[in-house]
């Protein structure tokens, strides 16, 4: 297959094999009757370029052509959820290859939100956000204020090698624990070979801000291993009350030393500045610029080794 260079390598951010992988998973055109599209590299190198540098899309180089066309396909790839369903096709392949590590981790991360991603109108009198469906736009665009300001927080579950499986956006302010089996939700890796999507990680590994009832009963009902310490106070209300108060949960102080994962995996998608920076306006499109960060990484495994 002869690969057409549609950038300089100043521009570029993937392999000629990288992209050989990602074309296959992407849509070819706008629908069953739409026309193809053109350049598909040029603007998913326009889309990495900006996710990489941040700053408006107005000022995007103009070797990537109009930026009102990379904009509009960014919007459309974040609505139609192309990049979840890029991410779930690479972890397919690499469950299939023995390369999904099954022993995953969980984390949030807090994201500061830039002055031009926070004039949206927000709709939140008599409008519960909805962060169920990963792919809805909540009424308060995921923006929350806490002490540091204005804040976005990023949730996300890894696989063991760090790699991502599931990410979820919320305001800052909202806490860990309660999102829990809404980011679990969003793990769903198909199976090549037939059958349902693998949903149940063997073991998840969280910090002590997930250590509760609700969220350990949700783990055994779903089999799925806790390990996740338990907090000072569990610990103290639980020996005040003696027998009554049960038995400790069960830890594994050597399988949680792998939960760093996920703490490298925030670190290395932040070294792209529009994740580290949140200048969307919609949490669908700031969302999607998560998942691209990590479908890079996916890319940087499975792409090189095709």
């Amino acid at each position: 297959m002869v690969v057409v260079v549609v950038v300089g390598d100043r521009f570029r951010v993937l392999t000629d094999a990288q992209w050989e992988l990602l074309e296959l998973l992407l849509p070819k055109s706008e629908g069953r009757v739409g026309r193809n599209f053109s350049d598909n590299r040029l603007i998913v190198e326009g889309l990495l370029y900006r996710l990489r540098v941040s700053g408006p899309w107005r000022d995007l180089p103009a070797v990537f052509g109009p930026w009102q066309t990379v904009w509009k396909r960014h919007r459309r790839y974040a609505a139609d959820g192309t990049w979840d369903k890029v991410l779930i096709a690479l972890a397919a392949l690499a469950d299939v290859s023995g390369d999904l590590d099954w022993v995953a981790s969980i984390d949030t991360t807090i994201v500061r939100v830039h002055q031009h991603g926070a004039n949206a109108a927000r709709h939140t009198q008599g409008a519960p956000s909805n962060y169920t469906n990963l792919l809805d736009e909540p009424a308060d665009h995921g923006i929350g204020r806490s002490r540091g300001g204005l804040t976005t927080k990023i949730h996300l579950i890894t696989d063991g090698a760090g790699r991502g499986l599931s990410v979820l956006i919320t305001p800052g302010q909202a806490g860990d624990s309660p999102f829990l089996g809404e980011v679990l939700d969003g793990v769903r890796v198909p199976r090549l070979g037939g059958g349902a999507p693998r949903t149940n990680p063997d073991a998840l590994l969280g910090d002590k801000a997930y250590s509760s009832a609700a969220n350990r009963k949700l783990l055994r009902r779903r089999r799925i291993r806790a390990v996740i310490p338990e907090r000072a106070d569990q610990l103290a209300n639980r020996k005040r009350k003696g027998r009554d108060g049960g038995r400790a949960p069960s830890f594994d102080r050597e399988a949680y030393k792998g939960r760093n994962v996920v703490e490298r995996a925030f670190n290395k998608a932040k070294q792209w500045r529009a994740v580290a920076t949140r200048y969307d306006k919609l949490a669908l499109t700031y969302r999607a610029g998560v998942v691209m960060a990590l479908v890079v990484e996916w890319l940087k495994l499975l792409g090189d080794k095709t």
